[in-house]
């Protein structure tokens, strides 16, 4: 059997010791929607060997962060040619349930096969998107499937580069999900109780004409019904001049929409001057203030400040200081710090100053993906801020801590921890004082509290 289910009730029969102050991580990039956490009494230092490991799971093939709610641990992963969610009780290592469909996906990059896209979990319901666009609704407390949209055949959606990787969000009673369909279903609002469509925007209205700013030659979009419309960002809900948006950045660029009804209320073209390149990393919305990142061929960072007039935006900075591929940095004290490149060889870890871009400081982080040997650095990384402090996960299962310094970097300690592997591509998820981590074929759970 796949999970060694004997191993998770030796680690987890005692539970997790209680952090002075614990919080779910239920969706993407957790409570917040921005890779923080209210958590607090967490370690300061990494102990010699490590942090111990609660859990240490061989799982099936996929990059999706996993979701935790309630003591509820959801699972989104790929066995053999079925995608299976699977709901494990966290304190004792149970088996709750696991709902499973059958699936053909291929990556045509040769990368795995499995979803991308981290499980939604509310009080009753789970939702998941898989990577060949299967949207399902199920019953939290049993698995019980309520609903499911095929949205790659409802909604016109041309073939992705790698599979379906963003995830849906909850916003005023709608499910949002950037579908990327044709021509005008880039993003769709479903009712989350029977799946039902609500609205479909993005496309081919919002998009033709539009400037392609930083294209050389003047251009401006000419819309092509084959052309791929979602990229692997997913939605950001904020609420900016008493209005509550809807950032999405789309393979085109961000557009930001009125939830209520779809409506466009701008579209700011942010794309690479290649076909190849994608557009991962989520907006980072602070105050007025949206930034979008981006690190295929020297597109960058644009912060652009949002208003109610005509245009709907002003541009306060672009250059080339935060390069984002496929994680968010995370935002303190006027500052953010990121894993920046687009591959390996290019890596770099950086704090820029989030109003004007400058870089602060940065540090290298490159190694040889294909090296026999463990990397000593975190390549493109991914980052937790909590209890005042960055938790750092490698690419290659190094894990690390560092505290928030606009002056230098301020590396607290590093462990790599045993079991992971390159790549570990789907983000850290803590919940409870258990910093969950996964590369593609194993989970694992270290214990962060301080004991």
């Amino acid at each position: 059997m796949l999970f060694r289910i004997a191993l998770f009730l030796l680690c987890l029969g005692a539970g997790a010791s209680a952090s002075a102050s614990a919080a779910d991580w239920a969706r993407f990039l957790g409570p917040n929607g921005d890779g923080t956490s209210p958590e607090t009494g967490l370690i300061d230092q990494i102990p010699a060997g490590g942090p111990p490991v609660k859990l240490d799971l061989a799982v099936g093939t996929g990059y999706a962060a996993p979701s935790v709610l309630g003591g509820k641990l959801a699972l989104f992963h790929r066995l053999g040619d079925t995608e299976v969610l699977q709901i494990l009780e966290v304190a004792t290592g149970k088996p709750v349930w696991r709902h499973a469909y059958p699936t053909s996906y291929r990556d045509p990059y040769g990368y795995n096969n499995g979803p991308r896209a981290a499980p939604l979990m509310t009080s009753n319901r789970v939702y998941t998107f898989g990577a060949e666009g299967k949207l399902t609704c199920l019953n939290l407390q049993t698995g019980a499937e309520i609903w499911q949209r095929d949205t790659a055949k409802d909604f016109e959606v041309p073939e992705a580069f790698f599979g379906v990787g963003t995830t849906p969000i909850l916003e005023g009673g709608k499910l949002i999900v950037m579908v990327g369909g044709q021509p005008n279903s880039g993003v769709v609002a479903f009712d989350p109780e029977t799946g039902k469509t609500l609205w479909e925007s993005v496309g081919e209205k919002n998009w033709q004409g539009q400037p392609m700013l930083g294209w050389a030659g003047d251009r401006s979009v000419e819309w092509r019904r084959w052309e791929k419309q979602a990229s692997y960002s997913s939605p950001v809900p904020a609420t900016i001049g008493g209005k509550r948006w809807v950032f999405c950045l789309m393979r085109q660029g961000l557009v930001g929409l009125d939830p209520a009804d779809g409506s466009v209320r701008f579209s700011r073209w942010f794309r690479a001057r290649v076909d190849e390149s994608v557009n991962a990393a989520n907006p980072v919305v602070l105050g007025d203030d949206v930034l979008i990142s981006s690190a295929y061929y020297k597109t960058g960072s644009v912060l652009l400040r949002v208003g109610s007039g005509t245009p709907a935006f002003t541009e306060k900075w672009k250059g080339l200081g935060l390069e984002m591929h496929w994680s968010t940095p995370v935002h303190v004290n006027g500052h953010l710090y990121g894993f920046s490149g687009r591959n390996e060889p290019d890596a770099v870890f950086r704090c820029i100053e989030f109003g004007t871009g400058a870089v602060k400081w940065e540090r290298e982080e490159r190694w040889a993906a294909h090296s026999a040997e463990r990397p000593t650095v975190f390549g493109r990384g991914a980052l937790i801020l909590a209890d005042g402090k960055l938790f750092a996960i490698g690419e290659g299962g190094l894990f690390g801590i560092f505290r928030p310094n606009a002056e230098k970097c301020d590396e607290v300690g590093r462990w790599q921890v045993p079991s992971l592997h390159h790549p570990c591509w789907a983000g850290p998820v803590l919940s409870n004082g258990l910093l969950f981590l996964r590369c593609e074929d194993r989970l694992v759970a270290l214990d962060l509290t301080r004991h």
